[in-house]
């Protein structure tokens, strides 16, 4: 289960505005308040089975917009090189002699810019 609450948190978080507004609060509801499809159907004013096929609705939109667009398996593919790259620059930080300043300050630039673009 939670596999599937990061699953669409992370699409809901890249196609989320594509969805109509009523799908994006059953969504947030659901995933981020963790509220039951009794409790949304309460708010909401609809039956529990309008928001379950709303529930549905919604997420099949948002494997669909992924098959297509392949944003979140791209920005996966990204994190993982940057946090490779990430890596490689600590070990070779810890070769690197204390008094080289110079390589030092790229060093750590090369850290900051790979940890921004993860920040993103």
């Amino acid at each position: 289960m939670v596999d599937k609450i990061l699953e669409v948190s992370l699409l809901y978080d890249f196609y989320g505005q594509l969805l109509t507004s009523k799908q994006q609060d059953v969504l947030q509801l659901y995933y981020y308040h963790d509220l039951s499809l009794g409790e949304i159907s309460e708010q909401l004013s609809v039956s529990r089975q309008a928001v379950y096929d709303n529930i549905k609705r919604a997420e099949k939109l948002l494997k669909g917009y992924e098959e297509k667009l392949k944003l979140v398996e791209k920005f996966l593919f990204t994190k993982r090189n940057i946090e490779c790259i990430l890596e490689s620059i600590r070990f070779v930080e810890s070769k690197v002699d204390d008094k080289d300043k110079e390589l030092l300050d790229k060093i750590d630039l090369i850290k900051e810019i790979a940890s921004n673009v993860l920040d993103v």
